[in-house]
């Protein structure tokens, strides 16, 4: 008996919520870096592996509230229950009501589907004189929570997806006098970053296999973009959204998703015109794409040399009659800290995922009173870190690659500290410049 004299489910309740692996809803975060069918395909093999691990764990009962068509592998002899409510607080709670009330007042242990890393010695617990057992993640979330008895607002009201979910909910049990025992930290699957993680930990496992395939499949984001250079159509994916925990909010959007503006990059703009007019030479261009400011200085008499790591921006670039380097900014460049001008257009400066070491690149790469020329993102406040992506019309995708979007805001107190000072701002067909004049 428990101590309100009701008699426990031997190994008591095990409870899994979930959501039908349907492409473009579940796992949107996963699509930085995989298609959305990847993604629903990486989740299944996720849900999939829980599942064979609730089954073996040791238990009285084990359940399913599900959201969504049913599936044919969902296993025998568990109990599938609808989800209700409306937010996931609602739908955890209707859930852990369901279990507690109406299943033999077991004590309750549910789960999401994003931890394929579960084991049985996981779920078999101990749960000594403990009302209540919480398993938090390392981004804040949570992936397990056991309730001995219902209390309506045990979840209810908790704000689920946000970095700090875990601390909220167990403020809320201690708050209704839960005496809450908490288990190892467990990492979920929200990122392909976490996903790479956690199929590391169990390489045999369906989640792991499947990760491995994919991954070995994929391409270089350069190969991608050669492509895209000669008129492949190709998309670029970014991610730029707050840490989640384990349960996803109900149609996030993790990504944003455009085709790759190449074309933009061929041909001279109004706006490239007044950027060019401000270029002190010499001048170089980082990645300078199939270089058309490095041939429109060249034809106003400046010296001016382009560097990028694409083959085809570089074969195109020369083609144009340009001086190009095929190299990495942060390798060795001729004339350092003899460049009049560097430019860092068509948003140039989310090279490398890090402005500061860019900017600092730049520094040092300049002459005693040069000037960077940057583009800047359109909005003014933006400071953002983001993984791109390509994604090829022909099925192929790339690895992720670390990016950045800066708004002219936070990147002129950025430059400051680097030794910059902001010396103009113009705006022209919605791009924004900055002029940074080395100082130090």
């Amino acid at each position: 008996m428990n101590r309100d004299g009701v008699t426990e489910q031997a190994g008591g309740t095990l409870l899994v919520i979930a959501k039908s692996p349907v492409a473009g809803q579940v796992k949107t975060r996963l699509t930085t870096g995989f298609t959305p069918a990847q993604a629903a395909a990486l989740a299944q093999a996720s849900l999939r592996d829980t599942l064979d691990t609730v089954v073996a764990a040791p238990a009285g009962r084990r359940i399913i509230a599900w959201d969504g068509a049913p599936r044919s592998w969902l296993p025998r002899g568990v109990d599938v229950l609808a989800q209700r409510g409306d937010g996931l607080d609602e739908r955890i709670s209707n859930a852990l009501e369901e279990a507690l009330d109406h299943f033999g007042h077991a004590p309750t242990l549910l789960v999401g589907m994003d931890t394929p890393q579960l084991r049985p010695a996981n779920l078999g617990l101990d749960w000594g004189g403990a009302d209540a057992v919480l398993g938090l993640c390392p981004d804040g979330g949570f992936w397990a929570l056991g309730l001995r008895r219902f209390h309506r607002d045990a979840v209810r009201g908790v704000p689920m997806s946000t970095s700090q979910t875990g601390r909220l909910q167990l403020e809320r049990l201690q708050s209704l006098g839960f005496r809450v025992r908490l288990l190892d930290q467990m990492r979920d699957v929200d990122t392909p970053a976490d996903a790479a993680a956690v199929a590391r930990l169990v390489p045999d496992s369906r989640f792991g296999r499947l990760h491995r395939r994919l991954t070995g499949a994929r391409c270089s984001p350069m190969a991608l973009y050669d492509d895209a250079l000669t008129g492949a159509e190709v998309f670029v994916m970014q991610t730029h959204v707050p840490q989640s925990h384990v349960f996803q909010t109900r149609g996030a959007n993790a990504v944003q998703r455009e085709r790759l503006a190449v074309g933009a990059w061929q041909r001279l703009a109004p706006a490239d015109e007044v950027l060019l007019s401000r270029c002190e030479g010499p001048v170089l261009d980082i990645g300078c794409g199939p270089g058309r400011l490095v041939e429109s200085l060249a034809a106003r008499g400046v010296a001016t040399l382009g560097i990028d790591i694409s083959t085809r921006a570089v074969t195109q670039t020369s083609a144009r009659g340009g001086s190009v380097l095929q190299r990495a900014v942060e390798h060795r460049l001729p004339g350092e800290g003899r460049w009049g001008t560097v430019l860092l257009a068509d948003g140039n400066i989310g090279i490398g995922g890090d402005p500061g070491v860019l900017l600092s690149r730049c520094h040092d790469l300049l002459t005693s009173g040069g000037v960077a020329l940057v583009e800047a993102d359109a909005n003014d406040d933006t400071d953002l870190r983001v993984s791109l992506t390509l994604h090829c019309d022909d099925g192929r995708v790339s690895s992720p690659t670390p990016w950045a979007r800066v708004g002219a805001r936070p990147l002129v107190r950025l430059a400051a500290r680097l030794g910059f000072v902001a010396v103009e701002e113009w705006r022209v067909d919605g791009r924004v410049f900055i002029a940074l004049r080395k100082i130090i």
